[in-house]
């Protein structure tokens, strides 16, 4: 991104440190109590994103819920160590990727750590935010970072989180579908930038992507492990805790050069994503500003349209619209439809349309100018 995530103070961690806040008041181990806890994490955000509206406001949004910047940072660094032959300062590094107990990796199982965090997070961190943004807005976006943010603090299958983080846990699974399997799909387009094929890395995605315990983690990891030639996956330690999980992918283990190479792909879905979001930003944009008037219905229809020479307006009922334009002389002409639509069914309507009467309510009107810088008081 164009902006770096922040070092300090960062929206989402200040969020997190909220929501810690809260789950010290309602724990209790209970499903219950963990709905409770993510309704009166996720709603409170929701609501405040529902009041801000407009693309400024998303993009600020957005900027805040994305941590691609800090993924790859926090990945190249873990690479760094490996590269210098500083095991310990790599185990160091690597709780900022991962939960998993850095303490008896080697190099080989770091930078399986690390290329398997990329690839989860890609979708998490930079895929999510940005559908959700586009589809969605402000609420969107600060919605799914939230979830997404609960599920990372209380998604554990442990005996503290176990029943009382299984509400956040469905939650994030349901929120990140859509963005794990769009992360899936442009990682497979992608693997030609890192050496891959896509034919090889979608039959390794198709195969290997619902062997994963999560419904989305698998997804994205199974893409990168196609795209890259890798084989990911095996046994992993939290808290003194061994989860041996299937394996992905028909290539070697990951070494320390393919951390780059994730790092890369991850980008490139990035900007996949970014494409794809804005795509559906401009389809699901609403129409133009209606100018409405402060006169009655039935005035406002009955108000003949009158442009200045060199003005050209839009009048008509939604779905019927034509442009009116006016020569030098003052003389006016209908053109053809803006949008494919039939006449209106109401005599009275159809006889102003004739007469080139205009109103706001129930028209819409929207004006150009061709020779002057502003619009006439008549359009």
């Amino acid at each position: 991104m164009v902006v770096p995530d922040p070092r300090r103070g960062h929206p989402v961690a200040l969020y997190g440190r909220a929501a810690g806040r809260w789950e010290r008041v309602v724990y209790r181990d209970s499903v219950a109590a963990g709905a409770l806890f993510a309704a009166g994490a996720v709603l409170p955000v929701v609501g405040a994103g529902l009041l801000v509206r407009g693309a400024p406001a998303t993009a600020a949004a957005t900027w805040a819920a994305l941590g691609g910047s800090m993924l790859c940072r926090e990945a190249e660094r873990v690479a760094d160590a490996l590269e210098g032959g500083d095991l310990e300062r790599a185990r160091e590094l690597l709780p900022n990727l991962c939960g998993r107990d850095p303490s008896g990796l080697d190099a080989a199982g770091i930078a399986r750590a690390v290329v398997e965090s990329v690839a989860e997070n890609t979708s998490d961190a930079v895929v999510g935010p940005l559908v959700w943004g586009a589809l969605g807005g402000v609420a969107g976006v600060a919605g799914f970072r939230a979830v997404n943010t609960l599920d990372a603090m209380v998604g554990h299958r442990n005996a503290r989180y176990g029943r009382f983080g299984a509400a956040s846990a469905r939650l994030d699974d349901v929120a990140g579908w859509g963005p794990a399997r769009l992360t899936a799909v442009l990682a497979v387009l992608a693997a030609p930038l890192v050496g891959g094929g896509v034919r090889e890395a979608w039959r390794v995605w198709r195969r290997d992507g619902d062997r994963h315990p999560s419904p989305n983690a698998g997804q994205c990891e199974a893409a990168f492990a196609g795209a890259l030639g890798r084989t990911l996956g095996g046994a992993n330690v939290y808290a003194g805790r061994e989860d041996r999980r299937p394996t992905m992918g028909d290539g070697p283990a990951p070494g320390v050069e393919d951390i780059r190479r994730a790092v890369r792909l991850a980008k490139a879905v990035g900007v996949g994503a970014l494409t794809v979001a804005a795509a559906a930003a401009a389809a699901t944009d609403p129409p133009p500003t209606i100018h409405s008037s402060s006169r009655s219905p039935r005035s406002a229809r009955l108000r003949p349209l009158a442009p200045r020479p060199g003005c050209s307006a839009v009048v008509g009922r939604p779905g019927t619209e034509r442009w009116r334009t006016t020569d030098s002389a003052g003389r006016s002409s209908p053109g053809s439809p803006l949008w494919r639509g039939g006449p209106s069914s109401r005599p009275a309507e159809r006889t102003a349309r004739r007469r080139g009467r205009l109103g706001s309510t129930p028209w819409v009107t929207w004006w150009s100018t061709a020779s002057t810088p502003a619009p006439c008081g008549d359009c």
